[in-house]
């Protein structure tokens, strides 16, 4: 599974912050079901190496991962895909959901591009999956 991550992980000089990069990408593997729950990730001394990046970007992207309980860190085990969250009332749900279209937004201004054209895509995207 680590080979596999780490061959689909790559870099764009877009002026969004290396960290954020890494993160999206890796939440892009979770939910396209490369990596399944309890899958160890690769270490982040991995990442950086194979990646050429710092160490701390990578502790940055995961540390954020951590937060956002994608990913479990077990000092001592490594790093492993979290179990998928409870479900959760509406109200907290319309907060989560806020909390990622901000992000979405300030990521997509950050690449200078257009908010309603990210919206479109995401639609689209939604339906393919059905």
């Amino acid at each position: 599974m680590h080979t596999d991550l780490l061959k689909t992980l790559c870099l764009e000089s877009s002026g969004v912050p290396i960290y954020v990069q890494l993160r999206e990408q890796i939440l892009r593997q979770l939910g396209a079901g490369v990596l399944a729950t309890g899958d160890q990730m690769p270490t982040m001394r991995e990442v950086a190496v194979t990646l050429k990046i710092d160490l701390n970007t990578v502790r940055h992207a995961y540390d954020e991962l951590e937060r956002m309980g994608a990913i479990t860190l077990v000092r001592g085990r490594g790093s492993f895909v979290a179990e998928p969250p409870p479900a959760m009332g509406a109200r907290a749900q319309n907060i989560k959901a806020d909390s990622l279209a901000k992000q979405v937004l300030a990521t997509a201004a950050a690449m200078g591009l257009d908010p309603a054209v990210v919206a479109d895509r995401i639609k689209a995207l939604t339906k393919q999956k059905e």
